[in-house]
């Protein structure tokens, strides 16, 4: 399927919403355990169904009955380790998309060497910020992410004050969002588990991960116009998202 351009992308990303509000798919999440409950919510809002457990006794039947998966780093330990490596066994039998979310791995040699073994089992996507890019060793620059995405034979979905979306053969760019998107708790792993929703719609990883961001940025943009500080924004992101539509994010977007 085609990639999406900068020109259509608004209505791209207007399609992948309608997709999930018809289809509801269920996210599988193994995610920070700070993240859970906004994570959940964030995907409700845009019509799927969340599913978190990390439990080794049932983690490969959920992330069998589940339509896309979600690999977050966050809360690195034992048990979220096995279940990640038990859940992509899964969905590597049976061609379910996932996303790899390599949450501070610039923080820890440890976490950042898991990542890239990760990394090298071909996620659709990855969704990370500038700093994890460079720890997993990419660069932010357009060029530099599309030579990685190439290297790396997957999609680089790059979270910042400008996103910015790269594979192999282009890479796009928007700056959406509000400033308290940075001041609550989850807003990157929400981001993670929107791009694997997306990842369900039959769209291509490219047009998926950047329409993802895409609504999430617009969503928190709109959020920002009401909101009184952090606790305000977090609530108002999860209505604005549920009011989305297609017509708002044409008229709001802009990409290049």
């Amino acid at each position: 399927m085609r990639a999406a351009t900068t020109a259509d992308l608004p209505r791209a990303a207007g399609e992948l919403l309608a997709a999930l509000r018809e289809r509801a798919p269920r996210i599988h999440c193994i995610t920070n355990s700070v993240a859970q409950t906004f994570t959940a919510n964030v995907l409700l809002a845009a019509g799927c169904v969340p599913s978190m457990t990390i439990s080794a006794a049932e983690i490969g039947a959920f992330v069998e009955s589940a339509d896309a998966l979600l690999v977050n780093l966050g809360t690195f330990d034992g048990e979220r380790r096995e279940a990640v490596l038990i859940a992509l066994e899964v969905a590597r039998h049976q061609g379910k998309p996932w996303v790899l979310d390599p949450v501070l791995i610039d923080r820890s040699s440890a976490r950042a060497g898991f990542a890239r073994s990760l990394l090298a089992k071909k996620p659709a996507a990855v969704r990370l910020n500038a700093a994890e890019l460079k720890a997993l060793g990419g660069d932010p620059e357009p060029a530099a992410m599309r030579a990685f995405a190439a290297q790396s034979g997957t999609v680089i979905a790059l979270s910042g004050a400008t996103d910015r979306v790269a594979d192999g053969a282009q890479v796009i760019s928007f700056s959406h969002g509000h400033p308290h998107m940075a001041r609550v708790t989850a807003m990157g792993c929400a981001a993670s588990a929107l791009t694997a929703a997306c990842l369900t719609s039959g769209k291509d990883a490219f047009t998926a991960s950047a329409g993802a961001l895409l609504i999430l940025g617009i969503a928190g943009e709109i959020a920002g116009e009401s909101a009184r500080g952090p606790g305000s924004f977090a609530v108002n992101i999860l209505d604005a998202l549920f009011n989305l539509d297609e017509a708002t994010l044409a008229k709001r977007a802009k990409v290049s």
